[in-house]
């Protein structure tokens, strides 16, 4: 996706609901159609030996040579530690994502739906996040987690991040991990486990997403010529190392591979490149259309292989 016009934003508007109106109808929402994962998924049910951890073309290596070289186990050995990857860079930042939740509600009236959603919200990040963990666990596969370096650094991130800055990193994760798993729920080459896993997911994200892209439009509207920059600068490092982070290089080891000849192979990889982008893209579009993409981030994008 190219991104050509900055100021995209002022000849398309982006109008979002009555704050309260939108938040009673996502509490409608969440009263009919919310999941238990300890009750809705079989833990106990056999694991496949021949199915695979997630849709494996968007594995970082399918399409390569060294994916044509790989035996059937191997590939079915990597996918099953590549979701377990990238549910670990879920749940690191869905633990983000709730503490800038409660900053932004903190000094709120609870007895508002707004933020009676955004409680609400935090208990499915809750849920999500142990689903996650106990799926890597039920595969046998380690808890990946972003570099050290990265979450140390992200701890600034969570403690100062607001406004259009917080809702629009948020959704360069949500919107991603939704787009891979409405291919991984309707797979049937993929584990039982995670195709019930990502379908609780997206029909629980759905509201998420819909929140959050409000509350960016609205946070986004009166900004300053200044903080705008500073908030496109800020969501191009945030979403460089969501994307980067989702395939933990130790995930290859686990396959078989050689590490560095397996990230060379990932780097190179025009299949999943494509496959980043096109989850990606609504994501792009919206926020350049609030005009929260341009300048120097769309550099850190077009390396990550958002656009």
């Amino acid at each position: 996706m190219s991104i050509t016009h900055d100021r995209r934003h002022e000849s398309r508007p982006v109008k979002a609901g009555d704050r309260q109106e939108t938040a009673a109808r996502l509490l409608a929402s969440a009263a009919r159609k919310s999941y238990d994962p300890l009750v809705e998924v079989d833990w106990d049910a056999p694991i496949p030996d021949d199915l695979y951890g997630m849709t494996p073309e968007w594995c970082s290596l399918y399409g390569t040579d060294l994916w044509d070289s790989m035996t059937e186990q191997q590939r079915v050995t990597l996918t099953k530690h590549e979701a377990a990857s990238i549910a670990g860079t879920g749940i690191w930042f869905e633990m983000i994502l709730m503490q800038m939740l409660l900053r932004d509600i903190y000094s709120h009236d609870p007895s508002t739906p707004h933020v009676q959603f955004a409680l609400t919200e935090i208990a499915d990040e809750c849920r999500h996040s142990t689903m996650f963990a106990r799926s890597a666990a039920r595969f046998g596969v380690p808890s990946y987690q972003p570099r050290g370096w990265i979450r140390q650094s992200a701890r600034v991130f969570k403690a100062t991040a607001t406004g259009s800055l917080a809702y629009g990193g948020t959704l360069f994760a949500e919107e991603i991990l939704d787009m891979m798993q409405r291919d991984f729920m309707k797979d049937d080459r993929v584990q039982p486990i995670t195709r019930t896993v990502s379908r609780i997911h997206v029909l629980e994200e759905a509201r998420h997403i819909r929140f959050a892209r409000e509350e960016t439009v609205r946070r986004a509207a009166n900004v300053s010529r200044f903080a705008r920059a500073r908030i496109r600068l800020l969501l191009g490092i945030t979403a460089y190392f969501v994307v980067t982070s989702l395939v933990n290089p130790k995930a290859y080891a686990a396959a078989g591979l050689d590490p560095k000849q397996a990230q060379a192979a990932a780097r190179a990889n025009k299949h999943y490149h494509a496959r980043i982008r096109e989850g990606s893209a609504k994501t792009v579009e919206f926020l350049d259309d609030v005009g929260l993409i341009g300048g120097p981030s769309r550099q850190l994008l077009r390396r990550a292989h958002i656009i």
